[in-house]
């Protein structure tokens, strides 16, 4: 796995042993940046469910001004933090919080921190055929808390599997939606 443009392109990252994280393809991560363009430029940038921390380096590689990466597993923490001074990137524009993300969510929405991007590929959630799916992707989604955090131009971007049918809640407008293979990206903003 590797950082795929901006200063640290080529730059290769660090991956955990094991199946805990199923970091976010090359192919993928280009496909999203590309359709980001410019916006990357100077935004305050949150990754929930980080695993490696490659979203949140890809950002700050071009020229994203902070990152704040949440994981539960410190194992998996101290990659991305050694991804990021592999990188040469400052510790005060990387910021690790090694807690679960529904309470980092619910902490950072009470101090009133705001993003312009939000980036979350979470764990893939289960086929959910004919009932509501469980997914972490669909309980960012409910979380009433998580458009709070998004400055009024900001963007949720969500990746998933295809197979997890995800139901919308009626605060999210859908902007954009990339299929790679199994996994889909969607872009939300705010409804307002």
């Amino acid at each position: 796995m590797r950082i795929t443009g901006g200063r640290e392109a080529r730059r290769l990252l660090k991956v955990p042993k094991g199946l805990a994280v199923r970091p976010t393809p090359d192919l993928v991560k280009q496909a999203l940046f590309n359709s980001l363009g410019p916006r990357v430029q100077s935004a305050r940038v949150l990754e929930l469910f980080a695993g490696t921390g490659a979203l949140s380096l890809e950002c700050l590689s071009r020229g994203a001004k902070s990152a704040i990466c949440v994981e539960k597993s410190a194992r998996h923490a101290e990659v991305i933090r050694q991804n990021a001074t592999a990188a040469g990137f400052e510790a005060d524009v990387l910021q690790v919080r090694t807690q679960d993300v529904f309470a980092a969510i619910g902490q950072l929405a009470e101090g009133c921190e705001r993003f312009d991007l939000i980036l979350a590929d979470p764990p893939y959630g289960e086929k959910n055929i004919g009932r509501r799916s469980t997914s972490f992707a669909q309980q960012l989604l409910d979380d009433e808390r998580l458009p709070k955090l998004l400055e009024p131009e900001g963007l949720l971007i969500l990746g998933h599997t295809r197979r997890d049918t995800l139901d919308i809640p009626p605060f999210w407008r859908e902007k954009k939606l990339l299929k790679h293979g199994d996994s889909l990206v969607r872009f939300f903003s705010v409804l307002n």
